[in-house]
């Protein structure tokens, strides 16, 4: 149930979807598609603020947002949705080395070549109703545009930059 991002990379990482249903960064799937145009026209202010305020808290944290604790209505909550995580920031935290553009995905029926920018505007989807991907998982891609939301590349169980 886990996913490396190996290649040319400087570190080496390894995604643990299993725990992200704790992880302040993911987003309802429904949520993650609507109101695209709306998501456009953000104030660059408004962004810049926020960048701001998430590089205060990252550095006073030194690791990824975790809820502390959930109510027990929040922890009902979970269950009842399916649930994306933006890839940006791993791909970040991997560093990933110049020169580099495409990407290769191993899946259980082949691999399924990107380009880093497809890569950078994507999703994973790690959980349906709250619960892990067992069949076709760990994760699955979805580009943040959505065209693919119908038929995401599914059983994603390695990401080699190249």
């Amino acid at each position: 149930m886990i996913v490396p991002i190996l290649g040319n990379v400087t570190y080496q990482i390894t995604l643990d979807p299993t725990v992200w249903i704790f992880d302040d960064r993911k987003i309802i799937l429904e949520e993650a598609f609507s109101n695209q145009e709306t998501n456009e026209e953000i104030d660059e202010a408004k962004l810049a603020a926020e960048r701001w305020e998430k590089a205060i808290t990252t550095s006073r944290q030194a690791r990824p947002p975790v809820n502390k604790s959930l109510t027990k209505h929040e922890r009902e909550n979970i269950l009842k949705y399916s649930y994306v995580m933006p890839i940006n920031d791993f791909l970040d935290y991997a560093e990933i080395k110049d020169g580099s553009n495409t990407v290769s995905l191993k899946t259980e029926t082949g691999d399924v070549n990107l380009t880093l920018e497809e890569l950078y505007n994507s999703y994973l989807l790690f959980a349906i109703d709250g619960q892990p991907l067992k069949e076709d998982g760990p994760v699955h891609l979805i580009f943040k545009d959505g065209s693919n939301k119908k038929t995401p590349i599914k059983g994603i169980n390695k990401i080699i930059i190249n």
